[in-house]
């Protein structure tokens, strides 16, 4: 089933055998209601998020691999609404593409052909995990599915990733969503705006909501290629440059998550500056005073 680039595509239709095994529910019971969805009032209730960042290593002037986290929180025996869009804002002096990651391309109908075994190995940025979940009756199902981010060709100008889940147990289903980099105002230095696709576990059966993820960016795990005289060399890249300078307020990200029932909420953190930097900038400040 196609969807549109900003809710993203996905590939297959989900086998929900195993997991009404698991649950002990019939088709029967999830469709009694002819056609009507009322998991859906239970997951109305507003969602709350968390936010996570680090820098690995972390050391000013020096690359790193960013790592982020979040995790979507409901009310207890509900799971928060689907998630549709992602909004993540990156402080001000970090440039996920003034380096050398994702120095190849990979077009999404090649990922939705082959994976990501059949894109260029040195279009891949990061990996990560994502937990999803649904209700089914009265009892949770969870998944945890393996994440790939890949380099895209630029889309209306914009800097561009693709996002591979793939589902394996107990939703037997791959996902593909998009992400693109905007801008955005200080104190942040750019945006990734993600949209995620609904899907099913089946046919007017509940969405799957997105509960965790933590996922990297930059050369943690990434091994690239390249070719010299015929020989294929493996190579790490050199990731994410740290600016020099700590701000005046750290490094702050921030989250925007919405939601199919028309929700949002917000999360934010900040990466505190490295041991010392604090001190040190407080001192000199005292001197000059």
């Amino acid at each position: 089933m196609a969807v549109d680039v900003k809710g993203g595509t996905r590939l297959s239709p989900p086998s929900l055998r195993s997991a009404l095994m698991l649950c002990g529910c019939t088709l029967a019971l999830l469709g009694a209601t002819g056609g009507a969805r009322p998991w859906l009032a239970r997951a109305q209730a507003q969602a709350t998020a968390q936010l996570h960042a680090a820098f690995e290593p972390y050391r000013l002037g020096r690359r790193t691999t960013l790592q982020f986290e979040f995790a979507l929180y409901a009310p207890v025996g509900s799971d928060p609404p689907p998630l549709i869009e992602m909004q993540l804002r990156y402080p001000r002096g970090i440039n996920f593409f003034l380096n050398d990651l994702g120095i190849r391309r990979c077009a999404q109908q090649v990922l939705e052909a082959s994976g990501p075994a059949g894109c260029p190995p040195n279009s891949a940025m990061g990996y990560g995990v994502v937990e999803t979940g649904v209700v089914l009756g009265d009892t949770p199902v969870r998944e945890s599915s393996p994440l790939t981010i890949l380099r895209a060709p630029e889309s209306d100008g914009h800097l561009a990733l693709l996002f591979f889940a793939e589902g394996r147990e107990p939703v037997v289903t791959n996902v593909i969503f998009s992400g693109l980099l905007l801008s955005a105002r200080e104190p942040f230095g750019g945006n990734v705006k993600i949209g995620v696709p609904l899907v099913e576990t089946l046919p007017g059966g509940p969405y799957v909501s997105v509960l965790h993820l933590h996922a990297t960016i930059g050369p943690k795990h990434l091994t690239y290629y390249h070719n010299v005289n015929g020989v294929s060399l493996a190579f790490k890249p050199q990731g994410i440059l740290l600016p020099p300078k700590c701000p005046r307020a750290s490094f702050p990200f921030s989250a925007i998550f919405v939601f199919s029932d028309g929700t949002r909420t917000l999360a934010s953190t900040t990466v505190l500056c490295p041991p010392g930097r604090s001190a040190h900038r407080a001192a000199s400040r005292k001197r000059r005073g």
